[in-house]
């Protein structure tokens, strides 16, 4: 298997199959982990980087070969792609934009389901991350718990009998898990409820990010919620704690949406509609103004306002949209204002079926 036969493919986690999906898109736990032997990244050096990625190169190839670790199983020189390979990697959620980003020796494992990935060199010296569709944490902390092990029949971690597992940043000191879930949140965002629920989150040690996690802004009105800290908890109990917030999130989010259709039904009619309008004929369109629109059309699917549209191929166009996907996809380098172009022709021909009014069928 090789990076482009992801291109045209969908993982599982955006297949909408999972519990709680109309709200939740995925439920993702991460862990940090060091090698002993070595430094942590900020304080190594090029030959470290490179010794720590050839060391874990040689594991993964070493389970593939006892058939414990899929041969389908990619495994990804980061340091050696392009731009736009590492960009569409980011915007896929398999790698981090500080991985990308990043300097030397640095790679990534990549289950073919996209399931689960590593990042080599990030951060920590080594980053698990596993997701599943809907709220499921219960199922991606028994996978990731499992890649976890594997791994370490290979490796000797960075470990404190004291403090637990060794990691570059403080916050992640213990068990070295992030428990996170993206939820689809669009009532609240149009009810001006949005903030009064994440002050509340932060007074519960919880996080609240932006599509892409640390650093981002808030695409689509998709946020992620994560334990802020790890120190002092088990591994069962931080999952527990996310995973009992997440419910009265959801809870929060459909009686927004209630309310919209009691209260101002043609409102809330009008904006879906213009918004599936626009996404259906438009001839030039900003990936800011795509996510915005697939957000409304997305909420409109869920409450019964658009039918012969399914979660999934909504859930596919707001990854697909993105500008390494676009250029992943016709092949061919494009500037902004081309990209703008191609993914209002993408639009169209996956939202009008081929139907005589599209333009991009004439």
């Amino acid at each position: 298997m090789h990076l482009d036969d992801l291109v045209s493919s969908s993982g599982e986690w955006l297949k909408g199959s999972g519990p709680e999906s109309d709200i939740v898109i995925s439920s993702r736990i991460r862990l940090a982990r060091n090698l002993a032997d070595f430094p942590f990244i900020s304080c190594t050096t090029e030959g470290d980087r490179a010794e720590i990625e050839k060391i874990v190169h040689g594991r993964i190839t070493a389970l593939q070969e006892a058939g414990k670790m899929s041969s389908d199983t990619l495994y990804i020189n980061v340091g050696e792609l392009e731009d736009v390979d590492r960009q569409f990697l980011v915007e896929r959620q398999l790698i981090s934009r500080e991985l990308a980003d990043g300097e030397g020796a640095r790679s990534a494992v990549i289950d073919p389901a996209e399931c689960f990935s590593v990042m080599v060199n990030e951060e920590d010296h080594l980053r698990f991350q596993v997701m599943q569709s809907g709220l499921d944490l219960t199922s991606a902390w028994e996978k990731i718990n499992g890649l976890d092990d594997l791994i370490e029949e290979q490796l000797t971690y960075a470990f404190s009998d004291k403090l637990g597992y060794l990691t570059a940043c403080p916050t992640n000191v213990g068990t070295g898990v992030r428990v996170s879930v993206m939820l689809h949140l669009p009532a609240l965002v149009i009810t001006r409820q949005i903030e009064k629920v994440f002050k509340s989150l932060q007074k519960i040690n919880l996080a609240v990010r932006g599509l892409y996690g640390e650093g981002s802004q808030a695409m689509g009105d998709f946020y992620q919620v994560s334990n802020q800290i790890t120190l002092g908890l088990t591994e069962e109990e931080l999952t527990k704690k996310v995973a009992d917030v997440v419910p009265v999130l959801i809870d929060y989010e459909r009686q927004a949406r209630e309310f919209l259709v009691r209260e101002s039904q043609e409102t809330l009619h009008d904006r879906v509609s213009r918004a599936f309008g626009i996404l259906r004929t438009a001839q030039t369109i900003s990936s800011e103004e795509t996510m915005h629109l697939l957000s409304s059309v997305r909420m409109g699917i869920n409450l019964g306002l658009i039918s012969d549209l399914e979660i999934p191929t909504i859930n596919k166009l707001f990854v697909h949209t993105q500008p390494a996907h676009l250029q992943k996809l016709s092949g061919v380098e494009l500037d902004a204002a081309d990209r703008n172009i191609e993914r209002a022709t993408y639009l169209r021909r996956h939202l009008n079926g081929g139907e005589p009014n599209d333009p991009s069928q004439n």
